[in-house]
């Protein structure tokens, strides 16, 4: 497995494989060896995958976890030389970002709701360091996982209105045992916390399988199974329609129950189709 740190360096590549691209911020975790092993899935003998690592400053509101964001350089290298990646691709905020940076890249429709809404600028700096990422590394395809629904759907909107020639590659919700989504913020929390979380699946769970029509029921069955948790607090609890993420009332075809939910300062996110 090759490193490259600079922009120079990744776009020296030669381009003469089919390429996959695997975006994370790093802490690197079994959802992100399931995006990687779909990734060679899809590259295919000839191919190749590149995993990118880069904190984003930009997609973190003041005030967020940005310093504290876990970095495990070491263990992060180690999963993609298991997984078998052809190239990591860490650069630092520097490399990425002039300090006089003017231009920027914005979807100004599906980011009003949701992630949106509770964290303001955060789907601008998704879609800025993406698109840099396309140009740097001219993936042939790209790899998201369906946890960030929002992101996933933004993406694929920006993909199709700035004709990037590139294949959107989803691959669903890696969980824990316990049916708590795979997340690098899940390290954040401590022990009761942690155990408690669990609640978050269980909740969607039973919005699912309860076959209720009314958006208004789903909400209020969510949100009681949610106040069993002690410990959890309440950002939103929304079911949109996926192809515009506007809320809805009732339950029809492309629906998504989606929640944000704080274990202390931890903010949790997960959805669940219905219908």
């Amino acid at each position: 497995m090759r490193i490259l740190t600079t922009v120079a360096e990744a776009q020296s590549l030669a381009r003469s494989k089919h390429r996959v691209l695997v975006p994370t911020m790093g802490a690197l975790h079994k959802a992100h060896a399931e995006l990687i092993r779909v990734a060679h899935e899809h590259a295919g003998s000839k191919g190749e995958v590149v995993v990118s690592i880069f904190v984003n400053p930009l997609q973190f509101e003041p005030g967020s976890d940005y310093e504290r964001y876990p970095r495990p350089k070491r263990a992060d290298e180690e999963l993609c030389r298991n997984a078998g990646v052809d190239f990591l691709f860490r650069p630092s905020a520097v490399e990425v970002y002039a300090d006089d940076r003017s231009v920027f890249v914005e979807e100004v429709s599906l980011s009003k709701t949701l992630e949106g809404k509770s964290r303001p600028g955060h789907f601008r700096g998704v879609c800025t360091v993406v698109a840099k990422l396309f140009n740097i590394l001219a993936p042939d395809a790209v790899v998201f996982g369906e946890k960030d629904f929002q992101q996933l759907a933004i993406v694929r909107r920006m993909v199709r209105d700035l004709s990037f020639k590139i294949e959107i590659i989803s691959v669903p919700t890696m969980r824990e045992e316990d049916g708590l989504a795979c997340s690098s913020r899940n390290q954040y929390l401590n022990t009761e916390e942690r155990k408690q979380a669990a609640v978050l699946f269980k909740a969607l769970r039973a919005a699912a399988d309860a076959g209720k029509k009314s958006v208004q029921e789903i909400v209020t069955l969510t949100r009681n199974v949610i106040n069993q948790a002690p410990l959890a607090q309440v950002d939103y609890i929304e079911v949109v329609d996926t192809e515009n993420f506007q809320p809805i009332e009732v339950v029809r075809g492309n629906s998504l129950l989606t929640i944000a939910i704080f274990f202390g300062k931890t903010r949790l996110i997960d959805n669940i189709r219905l219908g």
